[in-house]
């Protein structure tokens, strides 16, 4: 159903108290309203938001009900009757906020009539998510989770935002503990399920890697025994992930990577700067691609990508299309030219997380890319968190992948950080200070026209405060600033 805009009906008045077992605190029937989107942060409420009010320990969400309702919701779902309301405020009563947004995500899953991709991984998550959407957003009407709203919560309220009639979703699953993927996915019901790789991240919560493998193989209980596991085959622990898979009752797994038993085997690439050329045989066809994403971490998921478009019963070659025209992501390696009063700097920005393993593919990306004129390679670092007892020498390790890629000067933050900055040789260290703010003016001070500028650490580590200094030296962006008043003024 579409409003007389054109916009999804994602829920009617009935069909949301027929979802969560809700009712009019009056007793009444529900009413007639409509939702075109579903929400749970007052802030961010749209016109037409079915508003859920959840309690956390923090906070309770029935006391932004008012709010979300002056906004424009079409109505709120809530555990208790928020003080103050009109007596006939659009309201729908039920025992508890996240029973009824999760009762709304599995009946929207039910009702979906396409297929379901579900990703899920050590890293490239996001990245293989906004691929695969790309890929698909030309083949029929594809829905994707925004974001990264992975979590219990993320996943529910993604679910219940999906338009019944999409032909294909894509719905991210992440986790920090074992026992978190198997809930979610049981919700999600995937068709398809690929898990980009297993790697050394959140240790800080498991004993092993191995134990990391298991958590991730928990995406494969809520698939039915047509679904299709798509797997990294040049990753250690495939043999893990296949044995978890048929566990669970799959018989249909492909695998894709350099390997020769690869069902999307790489056959041949080109690494630039910003691109890869790309040839593949993906279960017998032969493509070739250009990949507008820089190394060879990007190549290896645009196998898994075009696998996952194969199971989806999508069209191969036009995704591979498709993947000639991504745009890096805010935080996950998004390039800014900043201008200053002489010459220009290259910013790459990945600043959103970090994992030893990715930190180690930025900086191939960064050896990737050519300094200008009188120009340096700078990586710019805060602590990865979360790898436990590890923490010290999986962050000393990684001065190799540095020294390997030419880096001209390293600046670092964090007291992790720190056993990086102490293993690099004396002409390759910047500075290191105890967290970003403090970090931030030394970089800015530091860089020079023609250099290109690295910046990468786990959220924890808010880099973001380093990458907004380097924006903030942008000369065009200053002028722009500038000239605002003037041309407000002018009526320009």
């Amino acid at each position: 159903m579409k409003t007389a805009s054109g916009t999804d009906i994602l829920w009617t008045a009935a069909d949301a108290a027929a979802a969560t077992n809700g009712r009019h605190p009056s007793g009444r029937t529900p009413g007639r309203w409509v939702a075109t989107g579903v929400s749970i942060d007052s802030r961010t409420v749209q016109p037409g938001d079915l508003f859920v009010a959840l309690r956390g320990p923090n906070f309770d969400g029935t006391a932004f009900v008012a709010d979300a309702l002056a906004k424009g919701a079409a109505a709120a779902i809530v555990p208790a009757v928020p003080p103050g309301l009109p007596a006939d405020a659009p309201l729908l009563l039920v025992e508890d906020g996240l029973t009824a947004l999760e009762d709304l995500g599995r009946v929207s899953r039910l009702n979906l009539r396409g297929k379901v991709i579900a990703v899920t991984g050590s890293v490239g998550k996001t990245g293989t998510k906004e691929a695969l959407k790309a890929c698909l957003d030309s083949q029929g009407k594809t829905y994707a989770t925004t974001g990264n709203l992975n979590n219990h919560m993320g996943v529910p309220l993604t679910l219940a935002r999906m338009p019944v009639d999409s032909d294909y979703a894509i719905i991210e699953l992440g986790m920090n503990h074992a026992g978190e993927i198997g809930p979610l996915s049981r919700m999600v019901k995937p068709d398809v399920a690929i898990i980009t790789t297993v790697e050394a991240v959140h240790l800080e919560f498991f004993s092993s890697v191995e134990g990391i493998a298991d958590a991730k193989a928990e995406i494969f209980e809520g698939m039915d025994p047509n679904g299709t596991a798509i797997l990294n085959r040049d990753n250690p622990h495939f043999a893990r992930l296949l044995a978890a898979a048929r566990t669970q009752g799959l018989t249909k797994v492909w695998s894709f990577g350099a390997h020769d038993q690869a069902d999307a085997r790489l056959v041949d690439c080109s690494l630039h700067a910003t691109s890869s050329a790309v040839t593949a045989d993906i279960r017998g066809e032969r493509v070739q691609y250009c990949l507008s994403l820089p190394g060879r971490h990007h190549v290896l998921n645009s196998l898994g990508v075009l696998l996952a478009v194969k199971a989806a019963g999508g069209d191969v070659g036009s995704a591979a299309r498709g993947l000639s025209q991504l745009q890096a992501i805010k935080g996950r390696g998004m390039r800014r030219r900043v201008q200053l009063s002489k010459g220009s700097f290259t910013l790459i920005d990945e600043s959103y997380n970090a994992s030893p393993v990715s930190v180690a593919a930025s900086a191939t990306v960064l050896g990737k890319t050519d300094p200008g004129a009188g120009g340096r390679r700078i990586a710019v670092l805060g602590d990865m968190r979360e790898l436990g007892g590890q923490g010290a020498s999986l962050h000393a390790g990684l001065a190799e992948p540095f020294k390997a890629a030419g880096a001209d000067l390293v600046f670092c933050c964090g007291p992790l950080m720190r056993h990086l900055f102490d293993r690099l040789p004396a002409a390759m260290r910047g500075r290191h200070t105890d967290d970003s703010a403090s970090l931030a003016p030394l970089v800015a001070d530091a860089v020079r026209a023609g250099d290109v500028v690295m910046v990468k650490g786990s959220a924890g580590s808010r880099m973001g405060a380093v990458v907004e200094a380097l924006l903030a030296l942008d000369h065009d962006n200053q002028a722009t600033r500038a000239d605002a008043p003037a041309m407000a003024a002018s009526g320009t």
